[in-house]
């Protein structure tokens, strides 16, 4: 096999193997954890951290630890999470929420910089176009990496089946979900009633041992770049301070096009915290019970991952601005 499309498989599988944990985790945070909010806190906070991490720490971590020890260390943060839900509380949970925010952004860019260089280097010794090769090497990324939220999600509801504590949802219970949730704790009070503990280990145990494999394959079998090839990327990512790279964020905001393009991004934030916060919830746990949570997105992945090829190729025909609009 050609070495840099073994890495983008290294780094595809990598990336499923911590996402099918992370994913379904995201999914189950508002339902496992509802108590005084803390679950949707969690989500806020990850978020907020995110946009932090992104302004600052992406070319500072590359730069000094170059991509797959950025990759390795990033993923880390994903794993803190995962056993900060093992005793949650807002003493575990906010903290652990902060560290992967933080790691977020080094991770995904990190990995964005390893496909370029690698398509680029590829595209150089077969004297074939540099984008065709990073496209043909990120949509072999997404291919493998959008089915985690199938396994994630089938994972948790797998396993939630087991539980022995499920009762029928009487209809006056039943009133109470979805758009007439009455902002109560529903989530203990109706049939949807919350899985034993050792189901909810099982669960964690299963998502950080998946989070520990995929640091292992980074560790073991992704190569790290060689420097020369690196360095001219090193140089566009490398910035005088980091007051400089928060004012770059900014400089976009020149172009009426990155103006525009903010609310959509904005709403495609809302839509995807209501989905993982109050959708699951209120809808899913409170109505059908927490172990069908993962059955409903895995159907919500599914169509996602189908929908993002099918649009692709309906936007060569309709243009992009009417796949906004729809």
């Amino acid at each position: 096999m050609e070495r840099n499309l073994k890495n983008v498989l290294v780094i595809s599988f990598g990336f499923l193997l911590l996402f099918t944990a992370y994913g379904g985790l995201q999914n189950l945070q508002s339902s496992l954890h509802s108590e005084e909010g803390l679950g949707v806190a969690s989500l806020s906070v990850i978020y907020a951290a995110l946009i932090l991490s992104s302004m600052f720490l992406p070319p500072v971590l590359i730069k000094k630890l170059g991509c797959k020890w950025t990759i390795a260390g990033s993923m880390c943060c994903y794993i803190a999470f995962s056993l900060g839900n093992f005793y949650a509380s807002w003493y575990t949970l906010i903290p652990t929420s902060v560290i992967l925010g933080l790691g977020g952004a080094p991770l995904w860019s990190a990995k964005c910089t390893y496909l370029t260089i690698a398509g680029n280097s590829y595209a150089e010794k077969a004297g074939k176009n540099g984008k065709d090769i990073i496209n043909q090497y990120f949509g072999i990324f997404f291919l493998i990496f959008q089915s985690s939220g199938i396994w994630g999600n089938l994972i948790s509801s797998l396993i939630f089946s087991q539980a022995s504590n499920k009762v029928e949802i009487s209809e006056e219970n039943l009133a109470c979900c979805g758009a007439y949730d009455l902002m109560t704790d529903t989530t203990n009070t109706t049939g949807s009633a919350k899985p034993s503990n050792s189901l909810i280990y099982t669960l964690l145990g299963i998502y950080t041992a998946s989070g520990v494999l995929a640091v292992l394959l980074i560790v073991i079998f992704l190569d790290q770049i060689k420097s020369d090839k690196a360095e001219t990327e090193k140089e566009t990512l490398e910035t005088p301070s980091l007051w400089s790279a928060f004012l770059a964020t900014f400089q976009h905001l020149k172009d009426k096009r990155q103006c525009l393009l903010i609310p959509l991004t904005m709403y495609s934030g809302l839509e995807q915290g209501f989905l993982s916060g109050d959708y699951t919830k209120t809808y899913v746990t409170c109505a059908l019970g927490i172990h069908h949570v993962g059955y409903v997105m895995i159907c919500f992945s599914a169509v996602n991952s189908l929908c993002s090829l099918l649009f692709g190729k309906i936007s060569q025909f309709t243009g992009r601005t009417l796949l906004f609009a729809l």
